[in-house]
């Protein structure tokens, strides 16, 4: 027993938290007994490194190195993406790829290296293996942009999974981004970072870690190219990073290194290389295009726990129209449930749920509800009953049920890595449909079980289908969120065949983005919240997920008027643009703050609504290509060392650069310019790039940048698609493009391409067609001319 944990028992029972507290105690040391029983021991262990190469056998794309005390396969796919797995490890089975590995690159060729070493060329990498096991990735002009030392394993003596260990050398000028969503960076400094969704049980700030959607994903960005990594385990892992310092000591490069340490699982890996576009273009070939959200979705959204009734929603709609405020979407949370039970609607609260859903959609408006997993363990309950029936939840080693507790009190939980749990609970949205609800929003889904002490969530040794490989929590609980979007989205396809899906995701996994999006969780409201904000949306696009955002406002407290102004201005230019707070918290509503905020926060609110076309364009483009609708300033020109340390700014598409104020108190703010010509939106005035400029940001807005030559698909005065194009630089060309899409559905329409010549004092904007350039189709606006 843990004296500490005694203690923490006491104060949770004697702090009036009553009923809650108990359960959430007894839940606390019902887990640690289930483990002590079931968990395996680790007790001696066996260390074990490659060994020296014994031999080889070529195979498609390369080949399988054979080691004295392991083997290596090495494959170079078509796409340009290497895979290595060690001790045999092939790329299946994965939660991570989108059917099956790609196809090996017949023109890949396993040769031997020098020492007694190995190579696989291929026409965009070449990877080098030593003797001893160390991997190399290089350029094809020899530039090493990775070194992997040889791995070491753990192996328990009695048997069971083995622990492992990789470390790995980069370019001492290399910087590192992603693992998932982080809320410090998007530059990932030193320090330790943990490979386990966890919900934090409260506000979390930047110095907190880990949080709900963790991922194994790397892009590290160097003088001498990008590259991202993955390391294809599910388990519970840690990965430390070390930047490099040029000069270091007595004059030479100190590398910059990571280290990856799993507690199981195979070691695999995956690497490409190329420009960030063609990496994240790759990415999305291996683990899945983008959902697709309906163009609703890409609106504003408000969203509050506590809504509490039918006439509290009527009335902030009303709010929202009396003003001339645009509004796409009302979230509502687990308080329009009956007593929390997912599922339900509460008749007194919400006695005619299916009447203002029609109400608000008449008016443009969609409802979205909330989903939990757990499911309230009681007798008529239907939702429990029907899974009860087809054995849906989590069992132990005994074979009893898991339980824990969440919101509606003592809970069960679905088994998400079971084919047939999936579609069961797929089925069960046809409930939320028939109530109205449009969208759906998963949370609580890392899964979360509330524990008084230790860790928030299923017992480790808790047994799941994983699939039919069968295993345990320590294996499932990183992809319980991501089986979870999955059994949501299939679900929705097949009950509404002709719309597309819209789901996002408090926890997920690498894959999370072939189901919808995801949002920043319970971020604390303060200026750091704020900054952290922009550093988890970052962070995540560059690990394939595209769609995200930030409660706006933060989730815990009252901001200040001008903090709420600032993260609203933010947010208006963020895929998932949604203001929502906890239950204890202050409104956010644009009204509550003054007539100032509400007049400048309109301004921001219209902006949005007139750039929506071109967002709908950024995510047909985000699902053709990978790219992420908001990506770093260095995105074009990873090259420029600066720009790779910029962090207060992104690019919006190619065409916008945002740089939102993110401390108090500033009227202007220093923004670091990208190559090229740049108009500010508002004054229309050019900067020449690479440069930092300083420019105003007062309270009414936030400095937006357009790229010279950039045609920008708007919403005009009539309603009707606009292009906006920024003037090019003398004896430049622009363009742009423009996909036109009708809300919903799953037509393809195509990607119109637009060219802009500068001619004297005139700008020619013409579309590319099968016959040569046309004239557009739609209004013109010129603007950068002086």
């Amino acid at each position: 027993m843990d004296g500490r944990d005694l203690v923490r028992s006491v104060s949770v029972v004697g702090g009036g938290m009553a009923a809650r507290g108990l359960r959430t105690v007894r839940a606390a040391w019902r887990r640690r007994r289930i483990d002590a029983a079931a968990l395996p021991q680790r007790g001696a262990e066996r260390a074990r490194v490659p060994g020296q190469v014994q031999g080889v056998e070529p195979g498609p794309g390369g080949g399988l190195i054979r080691f004295g005390r392991s083997e290596l396969r090495i494959t170079v796919a078509v796409n340009g993406a290497v895979f290595w797995g060690w001790d045999g490890a092939g790329p299946q089975p994965s939660y991570a790829l989108a059917g099956n590995s790609p196809e090996p690159d017949p023109r890949a060729v396993l040769e031997p290296d020098k020492d007694g070493g190995w190579r696989v060329v291929a026409e965009r990498v070449t990877v080098v293996v030593s003797r001893h096991g160390a991997v190399e990735v290089c350029t094809p002009g020899g530039v090493t942009l990775r070194r992997d030392l040889p791995p070491r394993w753990w192996e328990p003596v009695g048997g069971g999974a083995a622990r492992w260990m990789q470390r790995s050398e980069v370019a001492a000028d290399a910087r590192f981004f992603g693992l998932g969503g982080r809320a410090s960076g998007p530059r990932l400094r030193d320090g330790s970072y943990r490979l386990w969704n966890t919900d934090p049980g409260r506000a979390f700030g930047p110095g907190d870690d880990p949080l709900y959607l963790t991922m194994p994903v790397q892009l590290v960005v160097a003088d001498a190219g990008t590259h991202l990594v993955f390391h294809d385990s599910t388990w519970d892992g840690t990965v430390v990073l070390r930047e490099g310092a040029e000069g270091a000591g007595s004059g030479h490069d100190r590398a910059g290194r990571c280290e990856v340490r799993m507690d199981g699982g195979p070691l695999r890996c995956w690497v490409m290389v190329g420009t960030p576009a063609r990496v994240l273009h790759t990415w999305a070939s291996l683990t899945g295009a983008p959902a697709l959200p309906p163009a609703w979705a890409l609106g504003h959204h408000h969203a509050r726990w506590g809504f509490g009734s039918e006439q509290e929603v009527r009335r902030i709609v009303a709010g929202y129209q009396e003003r001339g405020l645009p509004l796409d979407a009302v979230h509502l949370d687990i308080d329009h449930y009956d007593e929390h039970q997912v599922f339900t609607v509460d008749r007194e609260r919400f006695a005619k749920l299916p009447v203002l859903a029609d109400e608000l959609r008449r008016d443009g408006i969609r409802l979205v509800s909330i989903v939990d997993p757990a499911v309230r363990a009681v007798p008529g309950n239907a939702v429990y009953d029907s899974g009860s029936e087809v054995d849906a939840f989590v069992r132990d080693a005994a074979g009893r049920t898991v339980r824990g507790v969440v919101w509606a009190g003592d809970s069960v939980f679905p088994d998400f890595t079971h084919a047939r749990v999936r579609k069961w609970w797929g089925g069960l949205y046809e409930e939320r449909l028939r109530q109205g609800f449009a969208g759906f929003w998963h949370d609580m889904n890392e899964p979360t079980s509330f524990s008084a002490f230790g860790e928030a969530t299923l017992p480790r040794s808790a047994r799941h289908a994983l699939e039919g490989r069968e295993g345990d929590h320590r294996e499932a609980h990183n992809v319980y969120g991501l089986c979870m979007a999955q059994a949501g989205y299939a679900g929705l396809r097949e009950l509404s065949p002709q719309q597309r899906p819209f789901v996002f995701s408090r926890s997920g996994w690498v894959g999370a983005q072939r189901y919808g999006g995801t949002w920043s969780g319970d971020v604390a409201t303060g200026w750091p919240g704020l900054r952290a904000s922009l550093s988890l949306v970052l962070g995540l696009g560059l690990c394939g997920v595209p769609y995200s955002g930030p409660d706006v406002g933060g989730f815990d407290g009252s901001p200040s008027p001008e903090l709420y102004l600032r993260w609203f201005q933010l947010g208006a230019y963020l895929p998932l643009f949604r203001t929502h707070a906890s239950l204890r918290a202050g409104r956010r509503e644009p009204w509550e703050f003054g007539a100032d905020v509400l007049e400048h926060a309109r301004v921001a609110l219209l902006e949005r609504r007139r750039l929506l076309p071109y967002f709908v364009t950024l995510a047909h483009l985000a699902r053709r290509t990978g790219a992420p609708y908001v990506r770093p300033v260095w995105w074009g020109a990873p090259e420029d060392r600066s720009l790779r340390d910029c962090e207060d700014a992104f690019l919006l598409g190619d065409s916008l650069l945002v740089a939102p104020v993110l401390d108090p108190g500033a009227g202007r703010r220093a923004v670091q310019l990208p190559p090229g010509r740049w108009y500010d939106t508002a004054t229309e005035e050019a900067y020449e790039g690479p440069a930092q400029v300083l420019v105003d940001a007062p309270l009414s807005r936030i400095p937006v940048f357009a790229r010279a030559g950039a045609v920008v698909p708007v919403r005009g005065a009539d309603d009707g698609l606009e292009l906006e194009v920024w003037a090019p630089a003398r004896g430049r060309t622009g363009g742009g493009l423009v996909v036109r899409d009708a809300g919903d559905g799953w037509d393809e329409p195509e990607i119109e391409r637009y060219v802009a010549r500068r001619q004297g004092r005139r700008v020619v904007v013409t579309r590319e067609g099968e016959d040569g350039p046309v004239e557009p189709s739609c209004p013109v606006r010129v603007r950068g001319l002086g």
